[in-house]
């Protein structure tokens, strides 16, 4: 696993400071990192109590939605979408089922939040109630809010995915007793994360269907209804608080930019279609909260953090912290040089994987002699999905909207 998997702890919130004294500390050569994207890094550091204090109301990190946050659950599905085989998790040290190259952003939100910093698939047998209990993903590559979605490639559907959620329950009062499970699912923290798949593996593939039945403006509309239906769900199941994130700008994913060879560039009727129906979604989100009691909703503007990023890679920067030991022969005495350095993304179009335009899943694999040596370059791991840092910086966005809306 690499340091940087450390960057949303609690402990590392306090600042780069702390990096300086873990240098002067740590002996030769000490290499630690810190993510550098100024503002989000600044109110984390400013903050750290009430990171604590949140960390101490949240039990556990609960997850639903697609490839952006399942953690391993297609490892035993029967489906031709997995990422279990190396290069995948090349970053993480093995190969778990996540798709990108280290941690996800709901592992590093537990983390963050005084949890363990990997939150296991529900459906992973390595796994019992026991670590559910302070974390679970229902989170299935491939799916989407459409039933049909989850079709095309025989992955989890949302609403088994709640069915689990239900079981999840049962065993939980089994293990931790009727109040205990209670408070868990009461208190615990839900991060959902789908919808990318509806548009891009559904409607606009033209295999279900969907594309005869409704225009793009009623498939979004038809979308936004069950998003509704199942946050809906979930609350009369215990939930509470919900972490639910807009789409990204999907015209910009490596692999559309590659079918829109032609034209170059990020694909805008892709982007619009998404950006209206996040306009759609957060309307549905505030009507959603003034009708069921208790529920608060936080919507994450994943496209907007998305573009930031695209348009200004520099931006997001690792903060490099070399240390040395020198002995002075001449005075006996042990002295240090720390040297700083900061680089932000290099490519924000390709991933990493082969050649970064359309590999994904079993097309990304290890034997491909053009993935990039270093992912910390790039904003995609593959031609879908973001790698760690850029997940480590969502994740970072993402927390401090909850501890705004949701944990304040």
């Amino acid at each position: 696993m690499s340091s940087s998997t450390a960057a949303l702890t609690a402990a590392s919130a306090a600042s780069a400071a702390l990096l300086v004294l873990a240098a002067f500390a740590g002996g030769v050569e000490a290499r630690e990192r810190e993510s550098a994207w100024l503002p989000a890094a600044k109110k984390m550091a400013a903050a750290p109590k009430k990171v604590a204090a949140a960390a101490a109301k949240v039990p556990a990190v609960i997850v639903f939605g697609d490839s952006t946050v399942d953690t391993g659950n297609n490892n035993v599905v029967a489906t031709m979408l997995k990422s279990n085989f190396p290069p995948y998790g090349r970053d993480l040290g093995a190969a778990t089922g996540r798709f990108c190259n280290g941690r996800l952003p709901p592992d590093f939100m537990s983390e963050a939040l005084g949890l363990p910093p990997l939150v296991p698939a529900y459906l992973d047998p390595a796994y019992g109630i026991a670590d559910f209990a302070r974390g679970v993903c229902f989170a299935s590559a491939g799916t989407g809010l459409d039933n049909a979605t989850a079709g095309v490639l025989a992955v989890i559907p949302l609403w088994k995915e709640v069915e689990y959620f239900k079981e999840y329950q049962r065993r939980l009062r089994r293990h931790a007793g009727r109040a205990a499970a209670r408070r868990i699912v009461r208190d615990a923290l839900y991060v959902v994360s789908i919808g990318t798949n509806d548009f891009l593996e559904n409607y606009f593939l033209l295999v279900t269907g969907r594309f005869k039945q409704f225009t793009v403006g009623e498939f979004e509309d038809f979308l936004v209804a069950q998003a509704a239906g199942f946050l809906a769900a979930i609350h009369r199941l215990g939930a509470r608080r919900v972490a639910f994130a807009g789409l990204s700008a999907i015209g910009c994913l490596p692999l559309e930019r590659t079918l829109n060879a032609l034209r170059g560039g990020c694909v805008e009727e892709y982007n619009q279609v998404a950006r209206d129906y996040n306009v759609k979604l957060n309307a549905m989100i505030a009507g959603l909260q003034s009708s069921l009691p208790g529920l608060k909703i936080a919507y994450v503007p994943v496209y907007d953090d998305m573009l930031n990023l695209i348009n200004n890679p520099s931006t997001l920067g690792e903060l490099y912290i070399f240390g040395a030991v020198l002995f002075s022969f001449f005075t006996g005495l042990l002295s240090q040089i720390i040297c700083f350095t900061y680089a932000g993304l290099e490519n924000v179009e390709q991933g990493c994987c082969a050649t970064g335009m359309f590999e994904m899943s079993y097309l990304c694999n290890e034997k491909n002699p053009l993935t990039c040596p270093d992912a910390d370059k790039y904003f995609f791991w593959d031609s879908f999905h973001p790698t760690e840092k850029v997940n480590r910086f969502f994740a970072n966005s993402t927390l401090q909207i909850c501890l705004r809306e949701l944990l304040s």
